[in-house]
């Protein structure tokens, strides 16, 4: 039996937590939980309503933990109680996952430290100051870590960790039984590809949110020391 851990949060992005569950759930001998403090309804961050699976308090480990990304993340940054918590299971996990800006929840609970990794473009610059290396790729991974791109880079991690803990065939069963044979209509997913002045559009939109994440990295940074 293999125990996942996700964690469920306010305003949370909704797909980078159910991408990868929907992978998850179907590994041999899985049992998936959606793990917050309490088990209310937790709200995402365009209001759709998550039923959590657990507590903090009844969950004390778990083989693989996962933190999905969002507006939320702003607030986990300096969560105490949320951010013990992932260092009490990352203690004894096999895996220790994000998606998108997830990483930053993991870099402020310093499991970072040292390791490669990757989160949504608009926030890979902040992964410094936890001590974490930026890297290219939808996913990467150093020794347990393993670390997503932003939002759709969920599922495409989720599917790398499942080959690596049951094999290719595994993965590619699971890939295929949730049709996952991804044909965007647009070159438009990465700055890198996109068109320019959609990026600066973006950029300019986010600016806002931006400054507010930027200030609670430096606090979370600061708190860790």
């Amino acid at each position: 039996m293999t125990t996942f851990a996700l964690l469920l949060f306010p305003a949370l992005a909704q797909l980078d937590l159910t991408g990868p569950y929907e992978v998850f759930c179907r590994c041999p001998d899985a049992r998936v939980h959606l793990v917050w403090k309490s088990m209310d309804p937790v709200v995402t961050e365009h209001g759709m309503r998550i039923l959590p699976t657990t507590t903090f308090s009844e969950l004390p480990r778990a083989d693989v933990l996962c933190v999905p990304g969002g507006f939320g993340v702003n607030a986990l940054l300096t969560d105490d109680e949320t951010l013990v918590y992932l260092r009490q299971l990352a203690s004894g996990a096999r895996y220790i996952t994000s998606v998108c800006t997830g990483a930053l929840v993991l870099g402020a609970a310093g499991l970072l430290r040292g390791r490669r990794a990757t989160t949504h473009w608009t926030a890979v610059d902040y992964l410094t100051a936890f001590g974490a290396t930026p890297a290219p790729g939808r996913t990467v991974t150093d020794g347990p870590v393993v670390t997503g791109g932003g939002v759709t880079a969920g599922i495409d991690f989720a599917l790398e960790l499942a080959a690596a803990m049951h094999g290719r065939a595994v993965a590619e069963a699971i890939q295929l039984a949730i049709e996952y044979n991804p044909a965007p209509p647009f070159r438009a997913g990465h700055p890198d590809v996109a068109p320019p002045e959609i990026t600066a559009a973006l950029r300019e939109k986010s600016l806002p949110r931006q400054a507010e994440r930027a200030a609670q990295v430096r606090l979370a940074a600061a708190r860790l020391g």
